[in-house]
């Protein structure tokens, strides 16, 4: 599970150059030496982390529900289904739904606040950019948030997205030292290729939970009198 987040991650990050590529690029870092920059991006990007593994928790948690509700099957199928409706209705609709007044207060308040710590030069102030950060809506956090809720425990949840978060961090150092050679081509041919990984997200967890009893796959998922048996014996 930890390598599969990992790799998640380390995939979706040069997607993330693309979205929060200005915002590490433009981060109130200590420049005097390479060590100092270096800590400060790590910090920053620490803070983004646990935004992560917390979110990774909550939908973890909801998850857990509805295994105990003996329901996670559905959910894991259910959850497929959305994704894969996620990446194909767009290309029929032209209907924007990124444009949605509910969304966009939150947002802007978290914005707003980023812009306010960037005038502090700060290892608090950088971390606190980290936190708020990873609220910013992003198309890989949502995968990876929707394939947290379908593990069905939120100790997995938490682990996984925290492991996604470190899976990041190699291409945002990477940006956050080398802001003068990196190629954004690179970065447009992943963006391209995105809908194609959605697919097959969305196929993987539709197959994991039709609990065929393929190991990694589709491992054997506990119906909801098994989760209670193994939960009356502890």
């Amino acid at each position: 599970m930890m390598i599969e987040a990992i790799i998640f991650g380390f995939v979706g990050s040069f997607h993330c150059i693309g979205m929060c590529g200005p915002i590490a690029l433009s981060l109130p870092v200590r420049k005097d030496t390479l060590t100092s920059r270096v800590v400060s991006i790590l910090i920053y990007n620490l803070g983004r982390v646990i935004t992560y593994a917390v979110i990774g928790l909550l939908f973890g948690l909801l998850g857990f529900g509805f295994k105990i509700a003996g329901f996670q099957q559905s959910l894991s199928i259910g959850l497929g289904l959305l994704i894969l409706l996620m990446t194909i209705l767009p290309y029929f609709s032209k209907k924007q739904f990124h444009n949605n007044n509910y969304l966009l207060k939150p947002l802007s308040f978290i914005k707003s606040s980023i812009a306010k710590l960037f005038g502090t030069s700060s290892l608090a102030s950088l971390f606190s950019i980290g936190l708020l950060n990873g609220l910013l809506p992003c198309g890989f956090v949502y995968l990876g948030v929707i394939w947290t809720a379908s593990l069905g425990s939120a100790i997995d949840g938490m682990i996984f997205m925290a492991f996604f978060g470190l899976g990041t961090i190699p291409a945002m150092l990477g940006i956050g030292i080398l802001s003068n050679f990196i190629d954004f081509k690179l970065r447009n041919r992943i963006k391209k290729a995105i809908p194609v990984f959605m697919l097959l997200i969305g196929c993987l967890l539709i197959i994991r939970g039709l609990n065929l009893g393929i190991p990694y796959l589709s491992p054997h998922l506990e119906t909801k009198s098994e989760t209670l048996t193994s939960t009356e014996c502890h």
